[in-house]
């Protein structure tokens, strides 16, 4: 162990060897002696006393004693800070109470202080994080998608066409997003066709079940983990709307077109209007109602499951109905070792109070009162006039009984039931229903166990008349919040919203999880179409979520935001899809406070919107309409759309979006478009404009290289043809834009080596006088300034193209050989004549071009002279 020790000690010395200079002293002290010596540095150090001072006297300026307070804290005593005030005598019961109490109180609110501190700062942290993904993802929504890493080489050009001018910050907004997995684009597909189909009858005129098609799309996707949710969720809108699962055959539908279901905005009166009103009660009641029965068809379909999957303990027999099925659940769930649980009451030798309950608790409330009138006697010898209570409840309309029938609950219910030990928790339930008895005490043991069933009872227990109805229950369940219901079961906080009517903040709900996006677009739209969807003011609608909070007004969501924060996934690449789900926007056209119009004018902007990104091509053309080679017009799906976009004529479906669309394909430089927008509005002087200023910017570039240029000349001809045949847009722009097509051709010529057919054309347009009059020269060159802008700015394009011509000319004659003296000459002196004159002519517009133009004008002609 010694020789371990010091071979350490050596490799310890050795660490530093290297470090060790001779100019400094080795310390040869022990740690005992670095410490003492450390402590009479200190001491020697002067006294920090003037800090202290300096402080006391800052806070006596305050009235603030420090001395004191610290001699106070230094001879505090905390092992007498739960004691009382007072000394207890040991036999003072009385006053030991009192403190316990007074020590209970102050511990609670000291709890309770603490707990709500915690919550609130829980809560500000979730709203700040909240606040901040909305905010994240609106940017990158803005940049073009959620991951700017993921943006294709496509869609960084179109951003970059879009920045070019100020005016296109709204269509910066509608790049498309990051590229879609193939599990999304089939869903989207899935759900493509509803709402296709859905338009195709609202043109016909006719109703939609356009929830039981969502159904059906959503069961198609089964291997999708969010179809599920979106059936139960399309389940409860069935309920509260009463959407039948089919119509007559269209066929059939010109006979029966007055007795057919009405579906369109049909609840939209009652729930957009005044609250207080009937119909809006009325309204309440049918979702409360909905929301019940949707859970109790969901419940149903769990114990019919249930049962078959534990057939054994179930012991279903031969028996069928639904009394049988509620017995075999029960004995399933409660029957435990040949004994039924402690808490169920045995009548008639059945667990008769539960199986009432679930009989009530699935829907089949007709069979619990058959079941009840069959074990009549044993009921009425343990709870008499119960019978004739339950019988009367069930046979209500609106499952309500008289004040009288309901104060005797209340006494049985108090004298029995209240303080036992031994009450069966349903037959508690069953009278709580049917007197709704305490409905502030929410939940009754071993009954609403599970959220589903805590959810049926309070909806259940819901009166319109009294405790606030549904809207007291919502401000309940939102009170709770979403981390309450999600805790014990994912993705039910839609659903819970949806059963008490809060059908805006459900979609919301969906529309912050990307997974359930999808879901949130189309239960919007099948909101929108039955009228259950508040639709909030331009002025009120925020730029990071669809869903707008006012303190004065129900929730509001935009659709027209929702619609496009979708569709701009796939707008470039499937426009027509993406148009009809614009067409579902202006289905709360209706709305009132002027909420319509500005929803129609949001709707006709997202057209707009998508006429200007969708690509170029054939499918383009059918989107907006064109002409056929024969000059006959066709209409586009746009225009045939129009009864949806509520355009009540051409007029207004051309000033609304063909001339402004046409305006911002001009702004987004996409010319050619804005051309054929013009032209299909039957704008013609328009079109000859842009005609010309589009090929006069084209002019000067090589065709070659520019492929704009080619669409726009093919395009000018081709409009040109038609209009020259039609007589239409007489004037200066369409005789520049027949100039300028004519400099083209002079320029396509002479890069074909063509020379002489160039100078021909540029003759013919009358551009530059070459006759050698100098009057006409000189009248010219002032009447250039009474020229179109685009042959103006293009002067220096086609003065040195007609020199080149004639250069090449001169070249070609002067070295020819098959021509004779006298001819040669001839010719070089009408070409010299044509260059003396076009320096005539360029001379007096000199400063109308660059000083390096009007050199190599000056050098050619000198070539030519020679």
């Amino acid at each position: 162990m010694s020789s371990d020790l010091s071979s350490l000690l050596n490799s310890s010395r050795a660490l530093n060897a290297h470090l060790s200079k001779p100019d400094l002293p080795t310390v040869n002290l022990s740690l005992d002696q670095i410490e003492a010596q450390s402590r009479r540095l200190v001491s020697r150090q002067p006294a920090a006393a003037t800090d202290a001072d300096r402080a006391n006297y800052l806070l006596a300026q305050a009235h603030v004693d420090a001395p004191a307070l610290a001699s106070s804290i230094a001879h505090l005593n905390t092992s007498t800070t739960f004691s009382p005030l007072q000394p207890l005598q040991d036999t003072d019961v009385a006053g030991y109470l009192r403190h316990a109490h007074e020590q209970n109180l102050i511990s609670t609110i000291e709890e309770g202080r603490r707990e709500t501190q915690e919550a609130f700062y829980n809560l500000l942290e979730e709203r700040s994080r909240k606040d901040w993904e909305a905010k994240k993802r609106r940017v990158f929504e803005e940049l073009g998608g959620r991951s700017l890493a993921v943006a294709t080489a496509g869609d960084g050009k179109a951003l970059a066409e879009m920045k070019k001018t100020f005016h296109s910050r709204a269509n910066l907004a509608a790049s498309t997003g990051p590229s879609l997995t193939l599990q999304m684009q089939s869903k989207m597909m899935a759900y493509d066709r509803t709402i296709c189909e859905l338009n195709a009858a609202r043109l016909r005129g006719m109703s939609c079940p356009i929830i039981h098609l969502l159904m059906q799309a959503a069961a198609n996707l089964s291997q999708d983990p969010s179809s599920t949710q979106m059936m139960l969720n399309c389940q409860i809108l069935v309920k509260i709307t009463g959407e039948p699962p089919a119509l007559p055959p269209v066929e059939h539908a010109g006979a029966h077109i007055l007795n057919a279901p009405l579906f369109e905005r049909k609840y939209a009166r009652a729930y957009l209007g005044d609250p207080e009103s009937r119909e809006a009660a009325s309204l309440r009641a049918q979702i409360a109602k909905g929301g019940r029965e949707a859970l109790e068809d969901q419940f149903w379909d769990i114990i019919e499951r249930g049962i078959q999957a534990r057939a054994v303990e179930a012991r279903l027999g031969g028996d069928p109905s639904v009394a049988n099925k509620i017995r075999a659940f029960l004995g399933v769930k409660y029957y435990k070792n040949g004994q039924w649980e402690d808490h169920i009451e045995i009548v008639a030798g059945q667990p008769l109070w539960a199986k009432l309950f679930y009989l009530v608790r699935t829907g089949h409330a007709q069979e619990a009162l058959d079941e009840t009138l069959r074990c009549q006697a044993a009921i009425e010898h343990r709870e008499p006039s119960f019978v004739s209570h339950f019988r009367s409840w069930i046979e209500s309309p609106d499952r309500r009984l008289s004040k009288s029938h309901r104060d005797y609950l209340q006494s049985v219910h108090n004298a029995h039931m209240l303080h036992a030990a031994t009450t069966d928790p349903f037959k508690l339930a069953l009278y709580k229903l049917m007197g709704r008895l305490e409905p502030s005490r929410r939940s009754v043991p071993h009954v609403t166990a599970t959220t589903e069933d805590w959810l049926w009872f309070q909806l259940a227990m819901v009166d319109e008349e009294e405790e606030g109805g549904l809207r007291g229950l919502t401000e309940v369940l939102l009170s709770y919040g979403e981390h309450h219901f999600e805790a014990a079961k994912k993705d039910v906080w839609a659903s819970v919203l949806l059963m008490c009517g809060q059908f805006e903040r459900a979609v919301a709900a969906l529309w912050e999880h990307p997974e359930t996006e999808v879901e949130a677009v189309h239960l919007a739209i099948a909101l929108a179409y039955h009228g259950l969807l508040r639709v909030p003011p331009r002025a009120e609608t925020s730029d990071l979520s669809p869903l707008t909070i006012s303190p004065v007004h129900p929730p509001a969501l935009s659709l027209s935001t929702l619609t496009w924060r979708y569709v701009r996934q796939f707008v470039k690449m499937d426009a027509k899809e993406a148009l009809q789900y614009v067409y579902c926007v202006c289905l709360a056209a209706d709305q009132g406070n002027g909420v319509g119009n500005e929803t129609l004018e949001s709707a006709w902007e997202l057209v707009r919107r998508i006429i200007v990104l969708a690509h170029s091509g054939p499918a383009w053309d059918e989107l907006v309409g064109g002409f056929r080679p024969d000059g006959t017009k066709f209409n586009g799906i746009v225009e045939q759309g129009a009864p949806l976009l509520h355009l009540q004529n051409v007029t207004q479906y051309n000033n609304q979006i063909l001339i402004r669309a046409a305006r911002e394909c001009e702004e987004n430089d996409r010319i050619p478009e804005a051309i054929k927008l013009y032209n299909l509005a039957g704008d013609y002087a328009t079109v000859i404009a842009c005609l010309a200023q589009a090929l006069g910017n084209t002019l000067s570039l090589p065709m070659a290289e520019n492929e704009k240029g080619k669409i726009v000349e093919k395009t000018a001809i081709e409009i040109l043809k038609h209009y020259e045949r039609m007589n239409r847009a007489v004037g200066k722009e369409r005789e520049a834009a027949v100039r300028l097509l004519r400099v083209r051709e002079a320029i396509n010529a002479k890069n074909a080596g063509r020379p002489d057919v160039a100078l021909d054309i540029m003759e013919s347009t009358d551009l530059i006088p070459l006759d050698g009059d100098v009057a006409k020269i000189t009248r010219r060159a002032e009447e250039f300034k009474d020229l179109h802008d685009a042959l103006q700015r293009n002067l220096q394009i086609y003065l040195p193209l007609t020199m080149d011509c004639l250069a090449a000319l001169h070249q070609s004659i002067k070295t020819s050989s098959a021509i004779t003296e006298a001819t040669r000459q001839m010719s070089l002196t009408t070409l010299r004549k044509k260059s003396r004159s076009l320096m005539v002519f360029a001379g007096i517009l000199k400063y109308r071009m660059s000083p390096d133009v009007y050199s190599y004008l000056a050098r050619l002609d000198v070539e030519i002279s020679l």
